[in-house]
């Protein structure tokens, strides 16, 4: 296998195949694959899109390895984006999900491998997909830790954190709910099912952090509770809203390297090549 990581910054399985990339003066983004690759060669492309045009420039990638007579080309797109978009909440929006979907179908990969999607509408709609489990990756966070329950921060999470409570050995799940406006996406408040937490570890296990709001008020409910130490396990850390609220609260936060790379030490960010073979 010979990877094309078209992030520099994120190489999970091997070093890149050579290639240039740039942007032209209309905004169009450009690549042109260096040296030479046969029929045979087997190529994966890597990438850690963050815009629209990251994903052209994956297809654009992908064509050129078309191009070069390579017949067989994998994906490795860890975060697959706009997965949080898997309904139609209000009349007039787009189903944003489908469409990502429906131009990583066209472009015909032998296989497309993402780490733990947001939920099964992601896998019902990508074709040839790996689904590769968060569970070694919490496994790795929780590292020797006892004396500890796994929360869920919703009813959407239950499905997955009892799948990994299972894979730890039969680990005690408290599950949390959380109320929002669908108009607006405001969070409206937080519910903790537990009577008395008698100062046990909780930690929070999500597939996603953007701004981390639905993280802090749990936490809040959680500690009314008489929750102990409160950790925060999540697999893509978007941090839009930066760490410094989340230092306060966590004792440690967890992510991997899926969606971008992190310099802030506060943060513990896992290498996906660490615990995906």
């Amino acid at each position: 296998m010979k990877y094309l990581n078209l992030d520099s910054n994120f190489q999970p399985f091997g070093k890149s195949i050579a290639f240039e990339a740039f942007t032209f003066n209309g905004g169009e983004p450009h690549i042109k694959i260096k040296g030479k690759l046969a029929t045979k060669d087997e190529v994966m492309i890597t990438c850690r899109p963050q815009s629209f045009n990251d994903i052209g420039f994956l297809l654009l990638a992908n064509d050129a390895l078309q191009r070069m007579e390579v017949k067989t080309i994998h994906l490795f797109m860890p975060y697959f984006p706009a997965a949080r978009q898997d309904r139609v909440m209000v009349p007039g929006e787009a189903l944003s999900v489908k469409v990502y979907a429906d131009l990583i179908n066209a472009a015909g990969f032998a296989s497309v491998q993402v780490l733990d999607p947001h939920s099964e509408v992601t896998a019902a709609l990508l074709d040839r997909l790996t689904v590769i489990s968060n569970h070694a990756f919490v496994k790795k966070c929780i590292g020797r830790q006892k004396n500890y329950v796994l929360v869920s921060p919703d009813g959407g999470a239950l499905k997955k954190i009892y799948k990994v409570a299972q894979h730890l050995g039969g680990i005690p799940v408290v599950e949390g709910s959380k109320q929002r406006d669908v108009n607006t996406g405001k969070l409206q408040g937080f519910t903790v099912y537990a009577k008395d937490l008698k100062k046990q570890t909780c930690i929070i296990v999500d597939d996603i952090c953007d701004g981390g709001g639905t993280f802090l008020g749990l936490a809040k409910a959680l500690k009314a509770k008489n929750a102990g130490d409160i950790y925060l396990v999540v697999t893509h850390g978007i941090f839009s809203k930066g760490f410094k609220e989340l230092n306060k609260v966590f004792t440690k936060v967890f992510t991997t390297d899926s969606f971008k790379t992190i310099d802030d030490q506060s943060i513990q960010q896992i290498k996906i090549k660490s615990f995906i073979k």
